[in-house]
């Protein structure tokens, strides 16, 4: 009845098989599975913070606690806001650790500790591991917040480390907010170092005095949904520490390091143990060229290499996994990722 169909019922056939024939190519299969993990690849992302290590938990009071605990959220919350919203890990880690830089619960920024003139002296630095990008700061007294003083060397400068005077005119080319002594010195640090003062007289006449061990720090590291790593570290260094002492936290290797082939890490502790052994660079490296996870990298340097109640680390690596690892009484910290999980822990508690 209709000369024409069975020729065109051909063609639609063999049109068909060929159709199938691509569809089903390694290639095709590949591209739509590339494709499907990048429309959802912006979500995933994974962060860990920490507020220092050291202290004595036993005489910490229920209030002091949950003080904490809230400081640690509250900057956990504005590093999700940015990775959760499709931000990058530098990003990120800037926010959170200006957070930590804020609140004068912690040792960097406002509420810094003195060092042995009753000054303050600030040190910074940031990485971005997708090209080994970083920028670093030490002995800032005016810039509010040094860790995007960092940033700005790292983007804006083709140095990596400024200090001093320096550093804080470079801030204030830079138009970064500046403020006084006022800003940064509390109440609280202010009778902590008359203390620490009244403690060294003590020593001089040989008296036996036991020194708490607060090495507040802060840090953060961080992992965005296209693979990029950073790591942002920020202090003001060690009590009655000498003027113009630079510890760990600037210096990159040392303190802070970041590599979208390996690793992010943040240190906190006794600074000088962890230059001496370059742990964090160390940590990178033992991924890298002895194929360790991050939890076995993180505990033998921390239970191995450095001495005892020296410190503790956090770190991301580039499958999304988090450690945190230390060797003191208590190290603040925080972690959160793309999954839903969610911890936060002052001391050797439970979540």
């Amino acid at each position: 009845m209709f000369p024409g169909l069975a020729t065109m019922n051909r063609h639609w056939y063999q049109a068909l098989v060929l159709l199938c024939v691509f569809a089903s190519s390694p290639l095709i299969n590949e591209a739509v599975m590339h494709a499907q993990q990048n429309s959802s690849s912006g979500s995933r992302y994974a962060l860990v913070l920490h507020g220092g290590a050291g202290g004595e938990p036993d005489q910490w009071t229920e209030d002091y606690k949950t003080r904490r605990r809230q400081s640690l959220a509250s900057a956990l919350d504005a590093g999700i806001q940015v990775l959760s919203g499709g931000g990058s890990a530098l990003d990120a880690v800037e926010q959170v650790v200006r957070a930590l830089e804020n609140d004068p619960m912690f040792n960097a920024g406002r509420g810094c500790v003195l060092n042995e003139q009753g000054e303050h002296e600030l040190d910074a630095s940031i990485m971005d591991g997708s090209n080994l990008a970083c920028g670093a700061v030490a002995g800032v007294k005016r810039a509010k917040n040094p860790i995007t003083l960092a940033r700005r060397v790292m983007q804006d400068t083709p140095h990596v480390l400024l200090s001093s005077t320096g550093a804080d005119r470079f801030a204030e080319s830079c138009g970064l907010e500046l403020v006084g002594p006022d800003y940064f010195i509390t109440e609280d640090q202010i009778k902590a170092w008359k203390k620490w003062k009244a403690q060294q007289e003590e020593l001089k006449k040989g008296a036996v005095v036991v020194q708490p061990r607060y090495l507040g720090t802060v840090g953060c590291v961080a992992i965005d949904g296209r693979g990029n790593i950073a790591a942002g570290t920020s202090t003001g260094g060690l009590m009655g520490k000498r003027w113009g002492r630079v510890g760990d936290s600037p210096i990159i290797g040392a303190g802070t390091y970041a590599s979208n082939a390996t690793c992010g890490v943040s240190c906190t502790g006794t600074g000088e143990e962890f230059i001496r052994h370059h742990v964090a660079s160390d940590m990178a490296d033992r991924l890298k060229y002895a194929g360790q996870s991050l939890t076995v990298a993180a505990h033998e340097i921390i239970d191995k290499v450095l001495p005892d109640d020296c410190g503790g680390l956090i770190a991301i690596d580039k499958n999304y996994n988090i450690v945190t690892h230390f060797n003191t009484a208590a190290m603040a910290r925080a972690l959160a990722d793309s999954t839903g999980r969610r911890e936060i822990r002052i001391a050797r508690e439970n979540p």
